[in-house]
């Protein structure tokens, strides 16, 4: 049964929250039904705005987890009273965490040299049980096809049950959703700066900034020249275009059946 989504923007975001989409995960493992997911911030969204193919594939994911504090507060002025922000770096910890009891393999895929190792390392301090299948960091450069396709048999040689995948938006969800039917993992999570998170490269903004949607500001000020546009100019262009949206002035459609409001 597909969850309930909401339209923001002709994107189909999943009106969850942190334990309705751990239950899910763990649910799709244990029937081996193949998904991904893909972990939405208001840069997903805004970037769907520009890529048909983005939008396209992110609204046929399995879940199109709510990570900004926007994005909540959309769904729940919709009626979805229950649904929550699923943060990257949380949902990771819950399932690592959630998930040792029945041993399940994760595999992390992404982020610069060393820094999958890393993370991997600092997850089995925090949770002596967890199983890793294994870790890579892709190159900078795009691979070729034959490359591709090592990757792909050395990362199902280790059988994992979760991909994990740490390429930032929209690479990561391209990547998901292109190599989905190759590997044998149920579940392949696009993640974003949860690697950098939790390997301890990146310092989180506090929870208080977290709560009331100020995270934004404490990433600017972490990393202005990377992400000035992205918060800068998009942030702004969000709140227009879902104003536009909620007055009815714009309309969205999402290219998805059984998704919007």
């Amino acid at each position: 049964m597909r969850l309930p989504r909401i339209n923001i923007l002709g994107v189909g975001i999943s009106a969850i929250n942190l334990q309705q989409a751990v239950r899910q995960i763990d649910e799709w493992i244990s029937s081996r039904d193949a998904q991904y997911v893909n972990v939405c911030t208001v840069h997903t969204v805004m970037e769907c705005q520009n890529a048909e193919r983005l939008r396209g594939l992110v609204n046929a994911s399995g879940l199109a987890t709510p990570d900004g504090m926007p994005l909540v507060w959309l769904g729940q002025l919709h009626g979805y009273d229950t649904a929550g922000r699923v943060y990257g770096p949380d949902l990771m910890l819950a399932v690592c965490e959630q998930m040792q009891a029945a041993g399940r393999r994760h595999f992390f895929y992404g982020g610069a040299p060393g820094v999958a190792e890393r993370l991997a390392a600092k997850l089995q301090g925090r949770f002596p049980a967890l199983v890793v299948a294994g870790t890579h960091a892709p190159p900078y450069r795009p691979a070729d096809a034959q490359e591709d396709q090592d990757v792909l048999d050395a990362i199902n040689a280790t059988a994992p049950d979760i991909v994990w995948v740490g390429l930032g938006t929209p690479k990561q969800d391209y990547w998901v959703a292109r190599h989905r039917a190759q590997l044998r993992a149920p579940v392949l999570i696009a993640v974003g700066a949860a690697f950098d998170f939790h390997a301890g490269l990146l310092k989180q903004a506090p929870r208080w900034m977290q709560r009331n949607g100020l995270e934004w500001l404490f990433r600017l000020v972490q990393e202005p020249r990377r992400l000035a546009y992205r918060y800068l100019v998009y942030n702004p262009l969000f709140v227009m275009r879902v104003a536009l949206q909620l007055s009815g002035i714009a309309r969205y459609a999402v290219d998805e059946p059984g998704v919007g409001y």
